[in-house]
């Protein structure tokens, strides 16, 4: 499985972005993909998800940091996944990373390679 992550770059504090993700490779359900970000010298940190649930339903998480300004969708005609990230702030700035197939612990088996967001003050 490979996926390519695209659309960071340098915006102001206030500004939006999207981020896509395009999964290819072995199938893979865009309802277990989501995103994660590493802030220079931090932990890398949930940021949105989706997660399957009982008879093909599924439900999203995001983490309280972006409640309310980032927004994930998925076409999976597309095997895309996209992160709308709206009134960005400096705290926003890190590496965002793509992710697929979560295991029962709670782990992403697949990566992809990470695209910077850079938000000035």
């Amino acid at each position: 499985v490979q996926l390519q992550a695209s659309g960071g770059g340098l915006v102001q504090a206030g500004g939006s972005l999207r981020l896509s993700c395009a999964a290819s490779g072995r199938t893979i359900s865009t309802a277990d993909m989501g995103w994660f970000r590493q802030a220079p010298g931090k932990e890398r940190e949930f940021v949105a998800r989706f997660t399957t649930w009982s008879g093909g339903s599924y439900y999203v998480n995001y983490a309280d940091a972006v409640k309310g300004r980032f927004t994930i969708s998925r076409d999976s005609a597309k095997n895309t996944v996209w992160l709308q990230m709206n009134n960005l702030k400096p705290e926003d700035t890190a590496v965002y990373y793509c992710v697929a197939k979560r295991t029962s612990s709670g782990e992403y088996v697949y990566w992809g390679q990470g695209t910077l967001v850079t938000v000035s003050s």
